[in-house]
């Protein structure tokens, strides 16, 4: 694995390369991809990336195809806030 601090978390990996927004960026991204996220099938924070816009629940086992990066995109977030 490679070396990182606290404050550069998972874009310690990068050094000092592509300046501090973009790995500002990949930070927060890369946190949020690897949290737990709710299932649309039983509601519970089981759900995790398999690979690159496959999220699999771990307690129900289903299996679904979502975003890259999260299991919502812009769009569903942005029907859940109009409601």
């Amino acid at each position: 694995m490679a070396k990182r601090t606290k404050k550069a978390g998972t874009a310690g990996r990068f050094g000092a390369r592509y300046g501090v927004i973009v790995r500002n960026r990949v930070k927060t991204i890369e946190a949020h991809q690897k949290t737990r996220h709710e299932c649309p099938v039983c509601y519970h924070e089981s759900v995790k990336r398999v690979s690159s816009g496959i999220w699999e629940c771990s307690r129900c086992d289903a299996k679904f195809a979502a975003g890259a990066y999260t299991p919502n995109t812009r769009r569903e977030i942005s029907k859940v806030s109009e409601q």
